[in-house]
């Protein structure tokens, strides 16, 4: 086993509810009174914004409301939002959205306190100093941002992702709420809960895992797979929401403290070329690198399948393995996730690129096998291809 080191500097509020006492947590665990709000248009929209707004407002609390984060956040958001709060002079930040949204609140904390662009800070532990204060309030059960150390965000001009990983920039505070996720619409119900049960089994399976990280990823797992189909099928069983959310911080709680892969990494490559989201493109690269990982490290994906219900303890690891790849693709299906081929703008002339890109990812050496650019563009082939075989 190797050496590994475990830290949550996050403290969790879960529970239904949890939302409507954030002004309270907020006097309760941070300094000062000027708090800025990350978020989107969407999120807007749909009035939450509005009741936390208020509600930090009624406690004599200064607010300022920043709404231009997009799906795969930008680097220029990022930078207009650093300046925006570091001219209302925030002695909080608090992320309301999903992890889009949580990643850039993270990156503009960074850039209110130090400036600069998210480059300067890309990699691990690139972060000099305490940066400012953040609270994430997640309103989907996928990305696990608001318990993690990391935050990716897209290059516009290398038409990238580049992620920022060190501890400063974990939430102080995660407020993890069901209720606002009772009526997420059942396609983003879908792409961020593969997310999610994605996050387990990299953290699982990769080399970078460890017995924690093992055993709250397994947790995720049991927590996730079975009601990710029930929250698509019936958003309103609230049962199962919580129980998807709950899985979702768990897995993030693994991924954080081990690494993601392969899937991660061709995820993120599309991501940022094609603008694809990301719990989308997870999904549709699953069961290839499965596949292809397999060889690696049989028992652990044995495992993953008895865990989640589609093998038994009487079969053999191949065989269990075999049913894993199997049960991931049919759950993408059964969620509607598209195929590769599918995807707008997808040209196998940039599968090249893409491997490239995939390939310099920085989480490709944690993958549970060597994996090469040849392999990525193999991968990226057979994904365009058509349904995995074994």
């Amino acid at each position: 086993m190797n050496p590994f080191e475990f830290h949550l500097p996050t403290s969790i509020k879960l529970g239904v509810g949890s939302f409507q006492k954030t002004s309270q947590y907020f006097l309760e665990s941070i300094k000062g009174k000027k708090v800025f709000i990350v978020t989107d248009p969407g999120i807007e929209r749909i009035g939450l914004v509005n009741q936390l707004d208020s509600s930090l407002k009624e406690d004599g609390l200064s607010t300022y409301t920043f709404n231009k984060v997009q799906p795969n956040p930008r680097d220029y958001d990022c930078i207009q939002g650093g300046f925006e709060a570091r001219d209302f002079n925030a002695d909080c930040i608090i992320a309301l959205g999903g992890g889009s949204v949580i990643d850039a609140a993270k990156a503009i904390a960074v850039l209110q306190v130090l400036g600069g662009s998210p480059q300067d800070y890309a990699g691990r532990n690139n972060i000099p100093s305490a940066v400012t204060p953040l609270i994430a309030i997640p309103t989907t059960a996928g990305t696990g941002a608001e318990v993690t150390r990391s935050s990716v965000i897209t290059d516009t001009k290398k038409k990238t992702k580049l992620t920022i990983k060190d501890v400063k920039i974990a939430p102080a505070l995660a407020i993890i709420d069901p209720e606002l996720t009772y009526n997420l619409p059942a396609p983003l119900t879908a792409s961020t809960g593969m997310d999610a049960l994605v996050h387990a089994i990299e953290a699982f399976t990769c080399k970078l895992s460890n017995p924690i990280a093992d055993g709250l990823a397994l947790q995720a797992m049991k927590f996730i797979y079975p009601n990710l189909r029930k929250t698509y099928t019936d958003g309103k069983n609230k049962q199962a929401r919580e129980q998807l959310m709950i899985g979702s911080t768990i897995a993030g709680m693994a991924f954080s403290h081990a690494d993601v892969a392969s899937v991660h990494c061709m995820a993120e490559a599309i991501g940022g070329l094609y603008d694809t989201p990301h719990g989308v493109a997870n999904s549709m690269f699953l069961p290839y690198v499965l596949e292809f990982n397999a060889q690696a490290n049989l028992t652990k994906h044995a495992t993953i399948a008895r865990t989640i219900g589609v093998a038994t303890e009487t079969q053999s690891d191949v065989d269990a393995t075999i049913n894993l790849v199997e049960a991931m693709k049919n759950l993408a299906n059964e969620l509607s996730i598209p195929n590769f081929s599918s995807l707008a703008n997808v040209n196998p002339s940039d599968f090249d690129y893409l491997a490239q890109s995939s390939f310099l990812n920085g989480s490709t050496p944690s993958n549970a096998r060597e994996i090469t650019k040849k392999d990525y563009f193999e991968l990226f082939q057979s994904a365009y291809k058509g349904p995995v075989s074994l």
